[in-house]
């Protein structure tokens, strides 16, 4: 199951992978970002798994473990990147050493050297899609981005770019930009950001889905009482995650689940399978990018290539549950 990448010539799987798990612990200035300790060997496999399940497209960004994501990624690739579509993302400092993520850098100049050090990291000379990771930059600075983005084109660095955003104003200007081929937002069955994926589906851009299987509460793994490490973003459950609160399942999104859980799991697919195939269903251009730590998570995942989307039927059955 493939989908176009925008109005790109670029063919990938209908299901991405993120990276953002794999990158290990860092902080965003004093803030843990990350989802604990990893196994990079476990991270490898998974990756080569997903590519010998026919996941093509894989989502990592310079922050992610202040790097080290990028790096994984790169090994894991080795002599198949070709085979494979990279997006990642620009915007903010990255410190390797430390492991630490700071500040903003969107000059042209610091886009540039964001984007020799992520190809360095991803043994590569070219991004197929590099995207401003900023969600909230200025829309009046946004529109001078574009004509650096161009050029990063015409020289052949990137292929292609696009925005990390869930504001439909930002994608507008975006949008404008020749080779702009994608909006990554947050998308879930809980989080339907409808009016973005009408601007998308008018202008021929993907939806990169972020958040699809909400942090992995939407795979069912997680119930009232769950407990995270310290070194796992979602102990601290910053403002933005609707999904945990105080480091806890929010108790809200575990009722809604039950109440589509039957659904969902139809035709003997998991919650996470059905979360996905619910994406697919949602809309013609999504591209769910459901995160990874193991090489099982990754299988799971990738069966919705063969099994597809939700029917319409399901789909209008699963609407009129969550509104009761």
């Amino acid at each position: 199951m493939q989908r176009n990448l925008g109005r790109s010539n670029m063919a990938i799987s209908a299901i991405g992978m993120g990276c953002w798990a794999i990158g290990g612990e860092w902080k965003f200035e004093t803030q843990t970002a990350g989802w604990g300790a990893v196994s990079d060997a476990e991270s490898i496999a998974a990756i080569q798994a997903a590519m010998d399940m026919g996941i093509t497209f894989f989502d990592t960004a310079a922050n992610y473990g202040a790097g080290h994501s990028e790096v994984i990624l790169g090994k894991a690739l080795g002599a198949n990147r070709s085979k494979v579509v990279i997006a990642t993302k620009f915007g903010y400092g990255v410190d390797e050493a430390s492991k630490v993520v700071s500040g903003v850098h969107c000059s042209p100049a610091e886009i540039r050297v964001s984007l020799e050090a992520s190809l360095r990291r991803l043994n590569t000379d070219y991004i197929d899609l590099l995207q401003l990771h900023v969600g909230n930059y200025p829309l009046e600075k946004a529109a001078e981005m574009l004509e650096t983005l161009e050029h990063l084109v015409s020289e052949g660095l990137i292929r292609s770019y696009g925005w990390s955003t869930d504001d439909v104003a930002r994608a507008e200007i975006f949008a404008q930009g020749t080779n702009c081929v994608a909006i990554q937002h947050q998308q879930n069955i809980f989080e339907d950001n409808a009016p973005m994926l009408s601007f998308l589906e008018q202008h021929r851009l993907s939806s990169i889905n972020r958040g699809p299987l909400g942090m992995g509460i939407l795979t069912g793994k997680f119930s009232n009482g769950a407990a995270f490490d310290s070194t796992d973003v979602r102990f601290v459950s910053p403002a933005w995650m609707a999904y945990f609160k105080n480091g806890q399942p929010n108790p809200e999104w575990l009722a809604k689940l039950e109440d589509i859980r039957e659904i969902l799991c139809a035709g003997g697919r998991s919650l996470a399978q059905g979360a996905l195939a619910w994406l697919l269903a949602r809309s013609n251009t999504t591209i769910p990018i459901p995160g990874f730590r193991t090489v099982q998570q990754v299988k799971e995942n990738a069966a919705v290539l063969e099994q597809g989307a939700l029917s319409q039927m399901q789909m209008q059955q699963i609407t009129v549950l969550l509104q009761s």
